[in-house]
């Protein structure tokens, strides 16, 4: 046990956040022998804590004791372990620093946890990151893993918290396919994979890290173990080699590889990087299909070639890989309109490539952009688009991209507000008007009343507005561009709203 877990017995524990992530913390702290308190304001949250044998106390409380005013209080903490939410300057957090207490991530705490052998010999992490793609990586990894006979894992932010995949008595996973975030890799400075990728980088949580070069440090995180991986057609990803501290690095292109990189040639993907030039598989085998799925199965092998896993291995597992839930998933064809779901295009990265797939579009956009910009994706796809549906809070920052890059298509904002008006402050056109804050034409724009709708109400109100908008031959392509949380739950949610409204649409059309 290092010296660090070993000053936890006895030790106070302070864990923010009672969600998925920071209750799968409270046992391993337990047996480490810690006292732990859990902090949220979610009152169901803190009871499932407590049934976990935690103490509990409401965030805002912590926050407004005066005993807490002074820094030096927090003392009574050996460390705060903190839930991927927590952005650094959350005042909990800052208070924390200001008395020198450390702070850790659950990723932290798992990584330490593993390495000190507490549930068993450690086992090797690869580790995947990056804008998108992610979960479709991480997905094609493991299947890779478990098609080499590799017991293996999917944890992180796909879901499983690491700290659990650790604990399961049912089945140990000697390797671990490792999702991680950028809030998580900010708070966990110690961990070295055997293989971590970044597969792509663009503005996103920007809100949260500052500006993008805090969001690109945080990533960078990945590239800290024995190989580090790089997605080359990236601009951004594809430039960090020299601040790689992987041993070696090695990158993946859409091209034909050069030595030191995955790629493709003809109709295969190719390894040129851990071999001479070894076939890992057609592209045919690849699911999804287009350049996003290539990537990421070219970034999967990579992770796995990295722990030499055989060429045949790579090529069983990609072709047994089936994409998940609303990732450009098909839900229906209503009167000859092919209707997609990809709910987790949760920014205007990833809504480029399902935008891009489509001919002709009917785009349903909208919801938080978390600091990004959408002008430059209304550029790339204008020429695909034959009308937009807006919702969600920032919905006339979409609008006025529209506006700027796409004056010509007609364009739909579901105003859900209570008084029947978006802020200007908020949706960034003033009430009433047709047009943006800086005075792009936007003679095609038309508001819809959804007056205090929610979030599936509201989905049900934009889609019939797309389906009055499409053609037969064309897609109306739910990619929001922007995460789900103003208005549901998650993103899951949101394609499962999607999904219900186009059902309701059959009663009037024909289906296939």
């Amino acid at each position: 046990m290092t010296d660090e877990l070993q000053r936890l017995r006895g030790a106070r524990v302070l864990v923010a956040g009672a969600g998925i992530s920071g209750r799968a913390t409270i046992r391993p702290l337990l047996d480490l022998g810690a006292r732990v308190t859990v902090t949220d304001r979610n009152p169901e949250a803190l009871a499932r804590s407590a049934e976990l044998g935690a103490e509990t106390v409401e965030l805002d409380t912590l926050l407004d004791t005066a005993a807490l005013d002074d820094a030096a209080s927090m003392r009574d903490y050996a460390l705060v372990v903190t839930s991927p939410g927590f952005p650094p300057d959350a005042p909990l957090l800052s208070r924390a620093a200001g008395a020198a207490v450390p702070i850790w991530g659950d990723i932290e705490l798992s990584w330490r946890i593993d390495q000190a052998e507490l549930y068993g010999p450690a086992r090797r992490w690869l580790v995947v990151t990056g804008t998108n793609g992610k979960t479709t990586t991480t997905m094609m990894l493991h299947a890779i893993l478990e098609s080499a006979g590799i017991s293996s894992v999917a944890c992180g932010n796909i879901g499983l918290p690491v700290l659990d995949a650790l604990r399961r008595d049912d089945r140990r996973a000697d390797v671990l396919a490792v999702e991680l975030s950028s809030f998580q890799l900010h708070w966990a400075p110690s961990v070295r994979p055997a293989a971590g990728v970044i597969l792509n980088i663009a503005e996103d949580h920007l809100d949260w890290h500052g500006g993008i070069e805090n969001y690109i440090d945080a990533k960078l995180g990945a590239l800290t173990g024995a190989v580090g991986i790089l997605g080359l057609d990236d601009p951004i990803a594809g430039g960090l080699r020299e601040r790689s501290r992987s041993v070696l690095t090695v990158g993946f292109t859409l091209g034909y590889p050069d030595a030191g990189q995955l790629g493709i040639s003809g109709d295969v993907l190719v390894d040129r990087a851990f071999a001479d030039s070894a076939v890992l598989a057609s592209v045919t085998d690849v699911t999804p299909a287009g350049p996003a799925g290539l990537s990421d199965a070219l970034a999967a092998a990579a992770l796995a070639r990295a722990i030499d896993v055989p060429e045949a291995a790579v090529h069983d597992g990609l072709r047994r890989h089936q994409v998940g839930p609303h990732r450009a998933a098909p839900v229906g064809t209503v009167d000859g309109v092919d209707y997609i779901d990809d709910s987790k295009a949760t920014n205007p990265h990833a809504a480029r490539s399902s935008l891009l797939a489509r001919d002709a579009v009917v785009w349903i956009a909208g919801g938080l952009l978390k600091g990004a910009r959408v002008d430059d994706l209304v550029v790339d796809v204008a020429s695909r688009l034959t009308g937009a549906v807006l919702l969600g809070r920032d919905a006339g920052s979409i609008a006025d991209a529209l506006a700027r890059h796409a004056p010509g298509i007609p364009v739909v904002l579901v105003d859900t507000r209570d008084d029947g008006e978006m802020s200007s402050q908020d949706s960034g056109l003033e009430p009433g008007s047709e047009l943006g804050q800086d005075g792009g034409a936007t003679p095609e724009l038309r508001r819809v009343s959804a007056r205090g709708a929610g979030g599936p109400e509201a989905m049900r109100i934009a889609v019939r507005e797309a389906a009055a908008l499409a053609a037969p031959g064309d897609a109306v392509l739910l990619a929001p561009a922007a995460a789900s949380l103003d208005m549901f739950v998650d993103y899951a949610q949101r394609g499962r709203s999607f999904a219900a409204a186009v059902d309701e649409l059959r009663g009037g059309g024909t289906t296939r």
